[in-house]
């Protein structure tokens, strides 16, 4: 199996069982986003404990590639500290932008 296999594979997976897909009724924050180009429109939940997330969701609709991002974002900062979590959003922010990428 090769980068590319393993890429779909996730993504495929990501999008027809995502994780963490509910809302949170009593989130300590809340973000919604909605793209007008192609009508992706997803509502991700936050839930601290302290100062960690404590638990993370999302719902609302989307192409497969937003779907698994949504799923795979919140399985990755869930138990992070914001600043753990901003730091994962400023490395990901920069992938696309850095020299020699592509």
């Amino acid at each position: 199996m090769d980068l590319k296999d393993l890429y779909r594979d996730v993504i495929v997976d990501h999008n027809r069982h995502p994780r963490n897909f509910r809302e949170i009724p009593d989130a300590d924050r809340r973000a919604d986003g909605f793209n007008p180009l192609c009508g992706d429109k997803l509502t991700v939940y936050v839930k601290l404990d302290g100062g960690r997330i404590g638990d993370v969701s999302f719902n609302g609709s989307g192409c497969a590639i937003s779907v698994a991002s949504a799923s795979l974002l919140t399985e990755s900062v869930k138990g992070k500290t914001l600043g753990e979590a901003g730091g994962l959003f400023s490395e990901m922010h920069q992938l696309p932008t850095r020299e020699g990428a592509g």
